[in-house]
Order: structure tokens, then sequence, then C-alpha cells
């Protein structure tokens, strides 16, 4: 059986992210078709890079694209290998000058706080499928936050929820969006 990763992708919106309010943002942005779903097959880190790039390119090409989800299907299942790779993402970013113009938010299946213990359910807040890289329109995001009443309890509201939720419970739900 072959893994449709974008379908999981949007399953995991739906299911977890919409489903549980993680982003009260996302809804919106479903319902308008405005969110795309791009698909990385390769696992050389300067082709992720590239494509990266390409897809900020897209961005400001196409106005009816809010945001973008970046999933990595072979590349970068470790971890700590992910978070190598934000950085350089993040690096590269700034050097194009998309720096203050779209903001990387990250997720992965084994997304881990620091300081968190790999069980702690308040790491659901970042899990996903796949590795993958958000790429927000940051004036976006900025007139979003200006208009949501306490945008900075967001973070803290998903990690007493997730944490109500369980452990078993969380891994269960996202164990659902594969497709």
């Amino acid at each position: 059986m072959t893994m449709d990763y974008i379908a999981s992708t949007q399953a995991w919106l739906k299911t977890v992210v919409i489903g549980l309010n993680v982003c009260p943002f996302a809804r919106s942005e479903v319902e308008r078709g405005s969110v795309k779903c791009e698909l990385e097959t390769s696992t050389d880190v300067a082709t992720c890079l590239e494509n990266l790039i390409l897809q900020c390119e897209c961005l400001d090409q196409d106005d009816n694209i809010e945001t973008t989800l970046l999933v990595y299907a072979n590349a970068f299942e470790e971890f700590d290998d992910y978070l190598d790779f934000v950085a350089i993402a993040q690096d590269l970013l700034e050097a194009e000058h998309y720096e203050g113009v779209y903001q990387l938010a990250t997720f992965h299946p084994h997304y881990c706080f620091e300081g968190a213990t790999e069980d702690d359910a308040a790491n659901y807040t970042n899990r996903s499928p796949f590795p993958m890289l958000h790429l927000l329109r940051e004036n976006s995001l900025t007139e979003a936050l200006a208009h949501y009443p306490n945008p900075d309890t967001i973070p803290v509201n998903n990690i007493t929820l997730m944490r109500q939720i369980g452990l078993e419970t969380l891994q269960a739900t996202l164990a659902t969006c594969y497709v």
C-alpha cells in the first residue's frame, strides 16, 4: 500500500489542527482553499532547500495561496536531523531576503519541545504525520493576531488542551490521519 502524504496531511489538518482548534486561523483558510500542500520526495538537503525557496516564490506570485505546508516524505525522519534542517532553512530565508515576509512553523512526528519529555502530550501541538515546514505570510499572521483576543494564550491553551486529552488519545488520533 502506498502512503498518500497529501491526503494524510489534509486529514491531520482537519482532525488535529482544526478539529482540536490548535490553530484558530486554520479553518477559514482550509475552507477558502488557500492552503497549499506540497510534497518533497528528495532526501537531498540542497534539493529540499531549493524547493523551500521555490515555495516562497510561489507565494510571492499567487496571493490566493495564504500558506504552504511543505511535506517531507523521505527526509528528516530523525528529529535532530530535522532541527538541523530547520536552522539551515531559517538562515536561507534570511539570506534570500524572506525574513519578515514568511515565517516557518515546524511540525514533525517526533516533535519534542526543549526541556519536555518525549511522552509529554504537549508535544502534540507540533506533531504531524510527517516532517514538514509550514510557510506563513508574516503580514497575514500579524493581521490575524491583531484581531484575536489574547493571542499570547494560544500556545499555553494548546499545551493545556493536549495534556487534558492525554497521550494515548492523541497517539490514536494522529494514527487515524494516515491514508
